[in-house]
């Protein structure tokens, strides 16, 4: 069960340190209430972590010092957000380094068409591989109609989605993000690669139920400490779902890759699954590779 580090790891979601985290969360302030969110916070999630990777002084390059992590943590390819429009960063990195970092671009289903045309665009600019979503965020359950025509033409172009589920961590309502809306969402599109972020936390029983219910739904470890990675995931992975879970680390927004590395070869992954889990099934659902 020894973690290889021969395997060059795929990380499902990755990001550029700021000068002023508040800024990359600015989308969210006209849902958060509590006066913590508004004022204390720096990142809306805060008080669930401990040892938040730290801003950067004005003249660095965001973009380095995340080139950077991922050299000395094994990491070749990560897969960015090309659609946050505050931050030219993520753009720049898969321009300059198309052999290390996937675009992503992240959508609000509100915006309606406006998201899909968002999609079809960043799709022919930047050679999308994914789109993503926080259900919550958006105040729009997963299953709304809203979520429709993002999901139709995530399957026109070929494209996995990436879905927020479980309890949220910034201070928003959770019923947009019930792992058990999924499954209508699996029903009516056979043909959509869906992958659950953030863990489905409480619902990670359910969650595995509907892996094994249905071939198209996938599992990304983001905004868990690999001490914490969820029973049921693990012992999923290690029996039927060892092609169903992906790796992804969440640098910088809540994890440092130091602690990422220390924590994860204890993850309980059999000998086989490391190679799928770090790599393998990233590179198939992504289309990189057969």
């Amino acid at each position: 069960m020894a973690m290889p580090t021969d395997v060059p790891i795929i990380d499902t979601m990755i990001g550029f340190p700021s000068t002023d985290r508040r800024e990359v969360y600015k989308f969210l302030a006209p849902n958060l209430r509590d006066k913590e969110s508004q004022e204390d916070f720096k990142m809306p999630a805060q008080y669930m972590f401990k040892d938040v990777p730290g801003e950067i002084e004005h003249g660095v390059d965001p973009v380095a010092v995340t080139l950077d992590n991922m050299d000395r943590y094994g990491v070749e390819r990560g897969l960015v957000n090309v659609g946050n429009t505050t931050r030219e960063d993520p753009r720049r990195a898969v321009r300059e380094h198309p052999d290390r970092f996937l675009a992503l671009v992240d959508v609000d289903p509100r915006e309606g068409m406006d998201a899909v045309r968002k999609i079809k665009q960043y799709h022919d600019e930047f050679g999308l591989v994914a789109v993503s979503s926080f259900p919550s965020g958006c105040m729009t359950p997963l299953d709304a109609a809203p979520y429709y025509p993002v999901y139709a033409t995530c399957v026109e172009l070929g494209l996995p989605i990436f879905l927020t589920v479980g309890v949220p961590g910034p201070r928003v309502p959770l019923a947009p993000q019930k792992v058990e809306l999924l499954d209508e969402v699996c029903w009516f599109f056979p043909d959509l690669k869906i992958v659950m972020r953030h863990g489905a936390d409480p619902w990670t029983d359910l969650a595995v139920k509907l892996m094994l219910k249905w071939p198209n739904l996938y599992y990304s470890t983001s905004a868990f400490a690999p001490k914490h990675y969820p029973r049921a995931i693990v012992d999923y992975a290690n029996s039927r779902g060892a092609d169903k879970v992906l790796y992804a680390g969440y640098f910088p927004a809540g994890l440092t890759y130091e602690r990422i590395a220390a924590e994860l070869p204890n993850v309980p992954f059999k000998d086989e699954v490391w190679p799928k889990f770090l790599r393998g099934n990233a590179a198939r659902v992504l289309g990189l590779e057969p």
